[in-house]
């Protein structure tokens, strides 16, 4: 199957990012994308003194745009994620919609990203946004995908969890830095991949590099061989992959480690 990924610009107008957005996701449908994937916070700034500004309610109007156009084109649509109210709290919320409009899943942020690198960068989403704590997972008729957002993806045990549940893809929605984009961001993806024997693919916004926070861009499909099979530079753009899940199960055969990890010795497990 067809998988694309919407590198998206996204501006401080949210009406914009939203038709905009559409725009793409009808785009990827017409060149045959099945499943079509956003990035993190497409409808607005990144940044802690955004998420409260730009917050919604789900549904809301940037969920039901999402519905609509995945309803129009008939495809299952990952729509990154947006900053969600709900009682009172604010979450890093993605949202997946079926080819009929239909609520398949609703992930929010488990892992939130608070960090301090001296000299480099520092931030801490936890000054207004809460945690999820549930993990989230999809059918499609192609595979069983499982959802983070960014931070998420370098919790191994997460993807660990994700594979022992039987998804084939791991779709992370994310906007790593200038500092960790160069240094990481591939490198995890390279390192779920390969853990897990599966698909991994990232979805970030464009660079701006006029924003307070510069997206590192590069989104990125991996291959359970570890290998980057399609990738962005830093601009708006789509990138498609075609995801093959006959070489998954060759992958899983030559080297079974699935079926040779020590239980009796070791064991993530999932707790809720």
């Amino acid at each position: 199957f067809r998988l694309a990924l919407i590198q998206l610009h996204v501006s401080a107008v949210k009406s914009d990012n939203l038709q905009r957005a559409c725009g793409l996701v009808r785009e990827a449908s017409a060149k045959g994308a099945q499943l079509v994937a956003l990035p993190e916070c497409f409808n607005s700034p990144y940044g802690t003194q955004y998420f409260k500004e730009y917050a919604e309610k789900i549904p809301g109007e940037s969920t039901q745009k999402l519905s609509e156009v995945a309803k129009e084109c008939s495809i299952y649509l990952i729509g990154g994620s947006i900053p969600e109210e709900d009682g009172g709290k604010l979450y890093n919320t993605c949202t997946v919609f079926g080819p009929d409009g239909a609520l398949l899943a609703k992930h929010r942020k488990v892992h939130l990203f608070d960090i301090n690198v001296p000299g480099k960068i520092q931030f801490k989403e936890s000054e207004t946004l809460s945690p999820g704590n549930s993990f989230s997972m999809f059918d499609t008729p192609y595979c069983k995908v499982g959802l983070g957002i960014c931070y998420d993806m370098r919790f191994a045990e997460m993807a660990q969890i994700y594979g022992q549940k039987g998804c084939q893809l791991l779709i992370y929605p994310g906007a790593f830095n200038m500092t960790t984009g160069p240094a990481h961001w591939e490198l995890l993806q390279r390192g779920r991949a390969v853990d897990n024997q599966l698909y991994v693919a990232t979805v970030s916004p464009a660079r701006d590099e006029k924003a307070s926070y510069v997206a590192w861009g590069h989104s990125t499909v991996v291959n359970p061989w570890g290998e980057v099979i399609a990738k962005a530079g830093a601009e708006q753009t789509v990138v498609y992959t075609d995801i093959d899940l006959k070489k998954l199960a060759e992958i899983r055969q030559q080297i079974p480690i699935l079926s040779q990890k020590r239980c009796d010795l070791y064991g993530v497990e999932m707790k809720k």
